[in-house]
Formats: structure tokens, sequence, C-alpha cells
């Protein structure tokens, strides 16, 4: 018997490495000759970089780089030495969790520290990224990290624009003759589960500047100002298109990576499945277990569960699903390839001591077992 085990982690009790070593535990007491192959998997968002750090032998490292409003700020992302691989979560130096409501100006807010995030990881010898960019503070079209990175943002003095938004009002000229040269080496894939365009009424000012602190003047403002910058940007690179899908993601940070950093840009489920190679170990799998915190009527719209079902099916192979709760709308995730799905709370318990750690891992454990006890009644006699 080999399963797979890719579940994404139980917000606020398991991580995706925890509740995956749990599933295996429940099963090694039905099949203790078992291989279980646990694989530490996310959606691109929130944790990720601890999802692939684990999944693929990698350490943290934390530096001091620039917040949102340009104050110093301890910033932490993956390093994968083996593959030269820097993970990381834009919203560590970029987030809008790091402002307060009364804080929030796309006009002032700066992608400068994700620049300096990347120029670290560059010095250290990473070669390869995978970049989440989901939850910004920004608008500023990834300017801010394109001048840590070297690129030189000029008003009409020659001097550097102001970060945020506002720089972009006086941009006259872009230059890249002093751009860090690493960067010709450099890959760039970026999870990003938006399609918006940088300009325009469903470009990133309009959707998602009101959530930033942007009004109707300033929204109107910053889609004008990003409109010139592409244009300058076009004149360097031709095949740049700010009407891309996700140009617009994250502020207009997905434009800066598609068109000064040649990035790739990927929904966020098949970025973290492609990275880990989950396909690999499947393809002789008997069972596939995945999961997440809540299953619902959201879970089959690209995230975890669904993608590592996706994958399963095709090579036809069984999965069991584990969450900590379900919906009444879940049942939806069994056309989308979970052939069975299993909440693990077993006794009527108070929200904390659902995400006690300790209680979730035995919860985890204990409901796997039930499960592969069923499996091994009806299963083949090889199996």
């Amino acid at each position: 018997m080999k399963v797979v085990i890719a579940i994404d982690s139980l917000k606020g009790s398991l991580s995706s490495a925890a509740a995956g070593l749990a599933a295996a535990e429940g099963i090694r007491r039905v099949y203790p000759n078992a291989t279980t192959v646990v694989k530490p998997v996310a959606d691109g968002g929130e944790g990720t970089v601890d999802a692939l750090v684990d999944g693929m032998g990698g350490h943290k490292r934390t530096i001091t780089a620039t917040d949102p409003l340009g104050r110093p700020i301890a910033c932490e992302y993956g390093v994968i030495e083996s593959r030269r691989t820097a993970v990381m979560e834009m919203a560590a130096a970029a987030g809008i969790t790091l402002v307060t409501a009364d804080e929030r100006d796309p006009l002032r807010a700066t992608t400068y520290g994700v620049g300096e995030m990347i120029r670290d990881a560059i010095g250290i010898g990473c070669r390869h990224f995978i970049i989440g960019i989901g939850g910004s503070a920004t608008n500023d079209g990834g300017a801010g990290m394109l001048q840590a990175l070297g690129f030189d943002l000029l008003d009409a003095d020659g001097k550097p624009v102001a970060f945020g938004a506002e720089g972009l009002r006086d941009l006259a000229s872009i230059g890249v003759q002093n751009a860090l040269p690493e960067l010709r080496e450099c890959t760039f894939h970026v999870a990003c589960d938006v399609t918006n365009p940088l300009c325009g009424e469903n470009g990133c000012s309009a959707v998602y500047g009101p959530q930033k602190g942007a009004t109707a003047t300033s929204i109107r403002q910053m889609d004008a100002w990003l409109g010139a910058y592409a244009e300058k940007a076009k004149a360097l690179y031709p095949e740049s298109d700010a009407n891309a899908a996700g140009a617009g993601a994250a502020g207009g940070i997905g434009f800066a990576f598609l068109t000064f950093l040649n990035g790739r840009l990927m929904r966020g489920i098949e970025l973290v499945l492609s990275e880990i190679a989950l396909e690999e170990v499947v393809r002789d799998a008997d069972v596939v277990v995945t999961g997440e915190g809540r299953l619902d009527n959201q879970t089959v719209m690209g995230k975890t569960p669904v993608g590592v079902a996706a994958i399963a099916k095709r090579h036809n192979k069984p999965v069991v699903a584990f969450s900590g709760c379900v919906t009444a709308e879940a049942g939806v995730c069994n056309a989308h390839g979970i052939d069975a799905f299993f909440p693990i709370l077993r006794t009527v318990c108070t929200l904390e001591e659902a995400l006690d750690t300790t209680k979730a891992a035995a919860n985890m454990a204990d409901t796997a077992e039930q499960a592969f006890r069923l499996i091994k009644k009806f299963a083949k006699p090889e199996i």
C-alpha cells in the first residue's frame, strides 16, 4: 500500500506537514507496512512558504526590509539551498496586514521591501523564485520593487521618484542599466489567482484600490499614472502588455514581474503542486489523501484539495479528503475528484478545543484510521 498525502494546513491548528504526518500515523495503524509519502502543500497564499520549506528541505531566513509605509520591518522568506530557490510571500513586506486601517494609503504604499527580499536572496545565491503576491497594501505597479533591484525610475530632474503610486505621477523615464545583473540569471514563478489587467474598469486601481484606502479621486489618478507607466515600459520592452491576465494583480506588481523580470504568472495551487512534483509520486500510489481546514463550495474554486484531486484523477487514483469541518455545500467536492470526505471532529467541543494542536493531530490520526479500515475491508487482496 502506497498512500500519497497532500493536505493543506488547518489554519490555527495544524501545518500542512503536521496534518500529513498525523494522517500517516492513522493509516499505518491499519497498514503497518504502508509507504506514506507526505507532501506539504498550499494554494499560493498564506502558508505557502511554510509548506514548500517543510516539503523541500529548506530553511527560513529573516532580514530587515521596508514595510509599505517605508518603515523597517523584520521579513521572513524561505531558502531551499539545494535548488538555489527562494520562496516568498509579498505580504511579508508589502502586506495590508502590516498597516492599520487608518494607515492604508495606496498613494504612499510601496513594494520596495519585496525588492529588498529578492535582492537579499540573490546575494546568497538564489536564482529561482517562487513568490505569492496576495494580500498587498500597494498600488504602485511594482515600482518600489524595481527600484530596490536597481532599476532607475526617475523624475524630470533625474531624481528617483517617491514611493507609492504617487511616485508614478512624476515618472519621466525608466532606466535599466543599473539593474542587478544577476536578474538575467533568475526565474520568477508567481502565484497569481486573479486575471485583472493593469488599468481600466477591471484594473487594479478600480477593483482593489478601495480596500486599500483609495478614494474615487485617487482611483482615477492612479489608473492614469499606471497607464503612463505602462507606456514607458512598453518603449523599453515592446512585448509588454498592460492588458495581460494578472498584470493588475497585487496593485500592478504582476505587470512588473511580467515586463521587467520575465516572470511567469500561475494559479497558486498549480504552481505549488508543480514545484513539489506531486504528480511523480502519485503515478504509482494506491490512494491519495488531501484536505484543508474547511471543505465547502469554495474548495472547488482553485483550492488545494481539488488541485490535488485533479492530478490524482489523471492517473485514476481514489481520493479521500479530511478536514476540520465541512459545510452543507461541501458535496460539490465529490463532482471535482474527491471520492469521499470526512470531518475530523469526533466530539462536541469549543472552537478553542478543536484548534488545539495536540487534539487536532489526534483527531486527524483517528479519522484517517477509521477511513482506511473501511478501505481495507473492501480493498483487493494485493492492497
